[in-house]
C-alpha cells in the first residue's frame, strides 16, 4: 500500500542562523542564532517563522554529533542544554535529528561516492558511499596548535577578514 507523501519542515541549526524550509515552499526563512541560543529559543523561533506553513514532520540538522536521533554533545557555538532536550515533544510532531552537514550533503547527493565539505560558521563534513551516510567531524581534528576550524569558517573571517581567508 502506498503511503501519502508528508510535508516536511527542514530546520538547519547553525552557529550564526537557524534556517527553515518546508515542502512546497520556495523561499527559506531564517533568524539569528549564536551563543545565547537555547533549544527552547530555537523551537520558539522556528514555530514563529513557520506559523503559516503546513507540515507533518520535522527534520532537524544539528551542529554537533548525533547518535540514535539525539545530540550527544552540546554545540560549540550555542548555549548548553541540547543533549537532554526533547525536540519531538517541543515541536509536537514526529522528528528526525541528523548532523547538519549530513542533511546538507543529502540535499545534493545522487549516487555513488560523495565527500561533502561545508564552510559556514565552522567546517562541516560528511561522507556518503552508495547511500550510506557517515557524518564526520573533520573540522575538530588537530591542526598545528588548534583545529582546522580555527583556520576556516566564520572565526577566521571575523579575525582576519575576507581577503585573508
Amino acid at each position: 500500500m502506498l503511503q501519502k507523501p508528508m510535508n516536511v519542515l527542514a530546520v538547519d541549526v547553525g552557529g550564526t542562523h537557524v534556517k527553515i524550509l518546508a515542502t512546497g515552499q520556495t523561499e527559506p526563512r531564517k533568524f539569528p542564532s549564536g551563543p545565547a541560543l537555547t533549544p527552547n529559543k530555537m523551537v520558539e523561533g522556528v514555530k514563529k517563522l513557520a506559523g503559516d506553513w503546513r507540515y507533518e514532520v520535522v527534520s532537524l540538522g544539528y551542529p554537533g554529533p548525533v547518535l540514535h536521533n539525539r545530540p550527544v554533545a552540546d554545540p560549540r557555538n550555542l548555549a548548553p542544554g541540547w543533549i537532554a532536550f526533547n525536540f519531538e515533544k517541543a515541536f509536537g510532531r514526529p522528528l528526525k535529528v541528523i548532523k547538519d552537514a549530513a542533511m546538507q550533503a543529502l540535499g545534493s547527493y545522487k549516487r555513488g561516492k560523495m565527500l561533502f565539505l561545508g564552510l559556514g560558521t565552522g567546517l562541516g563534513s560528511t561522507l556518503i558511499v552508495d547511500g550510506i551516510v557517515e557524518p564526520m567531524e573533520l573540522g575538530h581534528l588537530p591542526y598545528k596548535k588548534t583545529t582546522y576550524e580555527d583556520y576556516v569558517g566564520q572565526r577566521v573571517l571575523e579575525r582576519a577578514g575576507k581577503m585573508a581567508a
